[in-house]
């Protein structure tokens, strides 16, 4: 069996790796991708049947060239996730701003964001960039999982060993195989997704010193409850 650090170094150059493989792909797709818009706006007024099939076929490549460019952006974010700088900082700040931020869509879908965010939270360590975007991945969950409307709740708390953050949701549940299978890399029960955003955020948690858990039941909803430990005083 091979020594640890032996296995940790082979991880992070395999990562390395497929990192800058991602990042290579990336270039000539965008060029393919900026040369279909191109010839959609050539094709966008014909009244010609076959040009009109020809901008059908246009729009499908654009739809797979945004579908793998939105799979390598993850990708990246996943592969080059490491060690974090970690700072003071305020939890409730960073959901609230996460939530501000899907509060027009939630407008648009019928769907209620209530706040209990505990004003005494202390400070825990946490780097603002990536944890915002785990939480933009939970709250993008959530609100995917309510189309017809519904209820998000966010709450803080102080707990025995630090400070947790639920994130509760009244949509349509998931079956105990996605509950099992929802942090697998590349995984996903919905058509357009990339099977990374969960993986991704729970990477970012686990680097934050955090855990995740999860609880959901079909038709009922899904609550999302990160638990952070609070700095140790000098």
């Amino acid at each position: 069996m091979e020594p640890i650090d032996e296995l940790r170094k082979r991880y992070h150059e395999l990562a390395s790796l497929a990192g800058s493989l991602a990042h290579e792909i990336k270039n000539p797709l965008s060029t393919i991708r900026m040369n279909m818009e191109l010839l959609h706006e050539d094709f966008e007024n014909s009244a010609d049947p076959e040009m009109r099939r020809a901008l059908r076929r246009i729009e499908t490549v654009n739809r797979q060239c945004e579908n793998l460019e939105s799979l390598l952006n993850d990708f990246l974010r996943f592969t080059r996730l490491s060690t974090l700088e970690l700072k003071p900082g305020d939890l409730n700040a960073q959901v609230d701003q996460v939530l501000e931020f899907f509060q027009t869509q939630a407008t648009n879908q019928n769907i209620s964001i209530e706040r209990y965010l505990d004003p005494d939270l202390p400070s825990i360590n946490l780097d603002p960039q990536t944890l915002q975007a785990a939480l933009v991945n939970l709250v993008k969950n959530a609100m995917e999982a309510m189309p017809n409307g519904g209820e998000l709740v966010a709450r803080t708390r102080i707990t025995r060993k630090g400070v947790a953050l639920d994130l509760i949701d009244s949509g349509c549940g998931m079956e105990a195989s996605a509950l099992i299978n929802m942090f697998k890399e590349f995984y996903t029960s919905k058509d357009s997704g990339t099977g990374l955003g969960l993986p991704t955020a729970k990477k970012i948690i686990e680097a934050h010193n955090a855990r995740i858990n999860v609880q959901s039941e079909v038709g009922r909803g899904t609550s999302f409850t990160i638990e952070f430990p609070t700095p140790k005083r000098i």
